[in-house]
């Protein structure tokens, strides 16, 4: 079966075509000749379309959200050891179709296949941790007993949670909410990214078909103004977000308003300093990795390096090397490390950066510009001679480019790392475990690393401070953050 026909028996609410291009990615709004409202779906390599899909209308999302409610009330009711079997059900069903799911994800976001596939693989720990520990964390809680009475705590789902998606990791960040929300008894209306909708549609298909009630997970496809809706939704009881930081302050303006649960991941400038205590080729070696990986999209991406200046030009030398070393190319190739980004306009904000820092004195040692061909496509970028005046040092890139600065001891390193808008993930790599501490301890991110980087666990919760966001998911704090608690007064009669 060729890889055309393949997806098409994955995605039977769609027509699927041409597929040749092996790309989706760019989604742009255009209005037909019939009532219904159809987005189309490029590839970000080429340009070309792919397929069309129906947006969904302000009558079927709220129709949609009057099901889910209605159908959130009989799922709360089911055993919670029949919902751990069907969602342990979707992830044996996940790891059955990884082929074709790789190929989809590959296809319409530009992301290496090779890391497709291992996106889909690391879902598995995920829904692992969370079949394993959701009794546990939601289980009643006797917190004091007398002779006349009784008090208790328990755990209620919230209700009919809206679940507005990212591009990027569709199965990590998607997963990292509909695991937990659906095993403590909620029910979503799921709206995945424009720029990845055809990967949305089958995480609904397969979760259907492994005892999921339709109604209980919906999807709602369409462009920014269908998630705007969605908070308008009077049967909707929580919000769970993954995108910018700009549109997340619109989400908590409205949502503030309702008094609704909120969970925003945004943006990040995520940075890691570089002792002079370091392996310099392990440090070069895993940062290159953390900041290109994925096209430098990732939501913990390297975006920030500073070194300490003994050891400033050996790094800088090792590390170009490594990035010098990444293949570019088609996304569907299993050798590809870096592949198109996802977002046309994003090429734009690479250029104006670069533009800015060499305006400003920076020297670009390897890329630079996008590339001369069809598609969303843009060189892996190493630049020195950074500060903190340049753009590409204080805003989001998103991309594969990357900012290098020399430091002269770890305080400055700390004060240049904390002084940024956002606070998401830090590192530092050093042998010295007293230097580790202290990198660690004053830096004001959700997530710190020693010798490590662009790392999530399912163990742990995810979570963000100042600009990157608010709330958690992930860890325990990730289980509870989908229930509300209820105190129970029992006195004897």
């Amino acid at each position: 079966m060729n890889a055309s026909s393949q997806l098409s028996g994955l995605i039977s609410r769609q027509k699927w075509r041409g597929f040749c291009n092996r790309n989706v990615g760019k989604i742009e709004r255009k209005y037909q000749t019939s009532s219904s409202l159809r987005f189309e779906v490029k590839s970000p390599a080429s340009g070309k379309l792919v397929d069309k899909l129906e947006e969904d209308s302000i009558s079927s999302i709220k129709e949609k959200s009057k099901k889910a409610q209605l159908a959130q009330r009989e799922w709360s009711k089911v055993e919670l050891k029949k919902k751990i079997s069907i969602l342990q059900t979707f992830g044996e069903n996940l790891a059955k179709k990884e082929e074709e799911l790789a190929k989809i994800l590959s296809s319409e976001t530009g992301k290496p296949v090779s890391q497709a596939k291992g996106e889909i693989k690391g879902v598995q720990p995920r829904i692992k941790f969370f079949v394993e520990n959701v009794e546990s964390s939601i289980q009643s809680n006797q917190v004091r007993k007398t002779d006349s009475f009784e008090e208790q705590v328990r755990r209620e789902p919230l209700g009919v949670i809206a679940n507005i998606s990212a591009w990027n990791y569709p199965y990590f960040v998607g997963a990292n909410v509909f695991v937990p929300a659906l095993l403590t008894g909620n029910a979503i209306l799921y709206k995945p990214s424009e720029y990845s909708s055809l990967t949305g549609i089958q995480i609904a298909k397969l979760l259907h078909e492994s005892g999921v009630p339709k109604d209980v997970f919906q999807t709602v496809l369409g462009e920014g103004k269908v998630g705007e809706s969605l908070l308008q939704l009077p049967e909707v009881n929580g919000v769970f977000f993954t995108g910018s930081l700009a549109t997340g302050k619109k989400i908590a303006k409205t949502v503030g308003e309702r008094m609704l649960r909120l969970q925003l991941e945004l943006g990040g400038k995520d940075p890691t300093y570089v002792s002079h205590q370091v392996d310099v080729a392990k440090a070069a070696a895993g940062l290159a990795d953390g900041a290109f990986y994925n096209t430098g999209q990732s939501c913990c991406s390297v975006e920030r390096i500073y070194v300490h200046e003994k050891v400033y030009d050996q790094f800088v030398e090792l590390f170009v090397k490594e990035v010098k070393g990444f293949k570019v190319g088609d996304p569907s190739d299993s050798s590809t490390y870096i592949g198109p980004l996802t977002l046309p306009k994003q090429v734009q904000t690479l250029e104006a950066q670069v533009a800015d820092a060499v305006k400003k004195g920076a020297k670009v040692l390897t890329g630079g510009k996008k590339l001369n061909q069809p598609g969303n496509w843009f060189e892996p970028t190493v630049l020195v001679n950074v500060n903190h005046s340049m753009d590409v040092m204080m805003e989001e890139s998103f991309g594969p480019i990357i900012g290098i600065q020399k430091v002269s001891n770890v305080d400055e390193a700390i004060a240049l790392m904390n002084d940024c808008k956002y606070g998401l993930t830090s590192g530092v790599y050093t042998k010295s475990r007293e230097e580790a501490d202290k990198v660690m301890s004053e830096i004001q991110s959700g997530t710190v690393y020693w010798n490590a980087c662009d790392r999530v666990s399912p163990f742990t919760p995810w979570s963000g401070r100042r600009g990157s966001g608010v709330g958690s998911t992930l860890g325990t704090d990730g289980i509870l953050a989908f229930t509300q608690p209820k105190a129970w007064h029992l006195i004897n009669p």
